[in-house]
């Protein structure tokens, strides 16, 4: 595979990583709601110029609106609300490392899913190290120490969870042009957002030029124009090489939240990291399957 490509996957990932700590930026003068808002809303409107700039694709099938309009729900409204509300109570890395979990809660989705992958050996020894890895990330909050609330911390892990059950729900769309898949989704996203942000947290107000700068960055930047490159790159790198963003992102956003924002990890906390990454090894595979083809 080319440099290039590989240069792609570190920025989707390190970008991808760096949201969180933009959550944090954002969560200074926003409520929550309002930054889910507005991440999926300015990532609707990105994708949205990209299609009708390129005169793509851009009648929605009627047949696939209600499976779409769950897959909105579940990729995008349910954990990109999920993370600002909870990174309240917990650190930006905190909230990447458990992001890093989406592989593993794929596994257990797609054990039970109609027709799904059914769990192997190795992949099993995989969710069960991703578990033991976000014990050890909370085991400093159970005991009085660190920055992040333990509850809030497995609240997180209804982020991944979602993503799981929306990688799962994508196989019935297989039909449909990823673009106009992705810009459909926020859109849906976004109106299911709204009314709850307005509700609950009234029309936000923005002040600070870091607030539009962060709000700017991860709508347009890490939200539509990556889903639209990460769309262009899996054809022409293969989805299991595209899965290895999931590896790296953690590792941006433990840099910047313990660099910049100085957030505290505590060593437990890096070996949960440690763990979690090892479970994704089991949980892809491909490691023990190039062993045991060597001579």
């Amino acid at each position: 595979m080319s440099l290039r490509y590989w240069l792609i996957i570190f920025a989707l990932a390190a970008g991808w990583g760096a949201s969180f700590f933009f959550n944090e930026i954002l969560l200074r003068e926003l409520g929550p709601l309002s930054v889910a808002m507005g991440r999926v809303g300015m990532g609707a409107i990105g994708c949205w110029l990209w299609v009708i700039g390129t005169n793509g694709p851009k009648h929605l099938p009627k047949q696939s609106f209600m499976i779409l309009a769950v897959f909105a729900a579940f990729q995008y409204a349910i954990p990109l609300a999920v993370y600002p509300v909870t990174q309240q109570y917990i650190t930006s890395s905190a909230a990447g490392i458990v992001n890093a979990l989406t592989p593993v809660m794929v596994v257990i989705v797609s054990h039970f899913w109609p027709r799904g992958e059914r769990m192997t050996p190795l992949r099993s020894i995989g969710v069960l190290l991703g578990f033991v890895g976000i014990v050890l990330l909370a085991l400093p909050s159970f005991e009085g120490q660190g920055e992040s609330d333990p509850y809030a911390l497995f609240a997180t892990m209804a982020a991944p969870l979602c993503y799981a059950f929306a990688l799962n729900l994508v196989r019935y769309l297989d039909g449909m042009d990823r673009v106009l898949l992705t810009t459909w989704s926020l859109t849906i996203g976004t109106i299911m957002l709204v009314p709850l942000s307005l509700a609950f947290e009234g029309v936000p107000e923005i002040t600070r030029a870091e607030t539009w700068a962060s709000l700017f960055i991860i709508g347009f930047a890490l939200t539509s124009a990556a889903f639209i490159l990460l769309f262009w790159l899996i054809p022409r790198v293969g989805g299991t090489t595209a899965s290895t963003i999931t590896f790296i992102a953690p590792v941006s956003s433990v840099m910047l939240g313990v660099l910049i924002l100085n957030e505290e990890l505590f060593p437990i906390q890096y070996a949960g990291m440690a763990v979690i990454f090892s479970g994704l090894l089991f949980v892809d595979g491909r490691i023990f399957k190039r062993k045991a083809a060597a001579p």
